[in-house]
């Protein structure tokens, strides 16, 4: 009857450990789409703020390149009229 007992117990201790065990997986392998969900949509939201970030340098660069295109032309019609009027 001992051995009875003993055998039935285990068994009870086995059913109760694979019960539990599925349970915790379940919510576990949940959490784990939940995070890698998040990850993706920010790792999304860090490539397209890069993307904002390099259109707004680009479009510094070229306001540089055209004001700086704007002053050699007026140094340059500058330093002809002094030459026009020097030569007078």
């Amino acid at each position: 009857m001992n051995k009875s007992l003993l055998l039935a117990s285990l068994v009870a201790v086995a059913a109760l450990a694979a019960c539990s065990k599925t349970e915790t997986a379940a919510p576990a392998a949940d959490a784990a789409a939940s995070a890698a969900s998040s990850v993706a949509a920010a790792a999304s939201s860090v490539a397209d703020a890069a993307s904002s970030t390099a259109a707004a340098a680009s479009s510094a660069m070229d306001a540089a390149s055209s004001a700086a295109t704007g002053a050699m032309a007026a140094a340059s019609s500058a330093a002809t009229a002094a030459m026009t009027a020097a030569s007078k």
